[in-house]
């Protein structure tokens, strides 16, 4: 068996694949890692999870090596029929269903406030009202908004899909600012370089340290608020899944068990 897994040019074989099917780079350079070490390893599947698990791994790096070998072993599927065995046998560990960190309008109104830096103040306002990705926001370019109709158009965000989201007409103003020019990227450091992700988490996570917030604060925090706020306001699940860019309406629903449009309608015991 160890023979049908093992092929010198496994890389390029799962590299191409991977092209092929349009993954994220990000996902390529996990899974590339994860087969890298599985091969490496000479264990089996199992062996190789579980050994993760017993070396303290999180469930996710877990998940996500699960699904690397996976579809790894798939492809050699095709050229040794034993490997269909060892793929069957290849367990999928399940995923934590935490709840989303939700901030009320007012833990978000300080978060901007508190905020001092210009360009960062208009993040995390875009963020919050539109239900951007971090991702997506240190990729918008000025030709994707749409300033006269209200819209922003994400173009090949996650999943290489476009959508549409609307721009608050409060932002306009502070958008337009940003940049006389309006060339290029949307968002730019002193040093006119595109932001990165880790950056972004440290603006969100400071802003809402200086708000007081105790909360475990990032950027996807301000979009869960987002949709929470919209499913409290009475806005159909149907349009938030599509703002999100959702594929699957199962997604969505989770904002269904912390929205509190409905739960606050229910008397708690101590109030009968």
């Amino acid at each position: 068996m160890k023979e049908a897994l093992n092929n010198s040019n496994w890389k390029e074989l799962l590299l191409n694949e991977l092209k092929l099917k349009g993954y994220s780079k990000k996902t390529v350079s996990a899974y590339l890692f994860h087969v890298n070490k599985f091969i490496e390893s000479g264990l089996n599947p199992r062996e190789f999870l579980l050994n993760l698990i017993n070396n303290g791994k999180s469930k996710e790096s877990v998940r996500v090596a699960g699904f690397a070998i996976k579809f790894y072993l798939s492809i050699k599927a095709r050229q040794n029929k034993e490997i269909n065995q060892i793929i069957e046998k290849t367990p999928n560990l399940k995923r934590d269903k935490k709840l989303p960190v939700i901030l009320s309008k007012k833990e978000i109104e300080n978060m901007i406030i508190s905020t001092k830096n210009f360009n960062h103040r208009t993040m995390i306002m875009l963020i919050y009202s539109s239900g951007m990705r971090a991702s997506e926001i240190i990729n918008l370019r000025w030709p994707d908004i749409d300033f006269n109709r209200n819209i922003i158009h994400i173009k090949l965000a996650k999943g290489n899909k476009d959508r549409i989201v609307m721009l608050s007409p409060k932002l306009k103003k502070n958008l337009k600012t940003l940049d006389i020019e309006k060339k290029g990227n949307v968002f730019k450091t002193n040093r006119n370089k595109k932001y990165s992700l880790r950056t972004i988490e440290i603006i969100v996570k400071k802003a809402a340290e200086k708000a007081g917030i105790k909360k475990h604060i990032t950027p996807h925090s301000l979009r869960h608020s987002f949709a929470t706020h919209l499913l409290e306001h009475g806005i159909d699940i149907r349009y938030i899944q599509k703002l999100l860019g959702h594929s699957d309406i199962k997604t969505t629903m989770i904002y269904t068990n912390v929205s509190k449009r409905d739960i606050s309608k229910i008397k708690s015991p101590i109030d009968f």
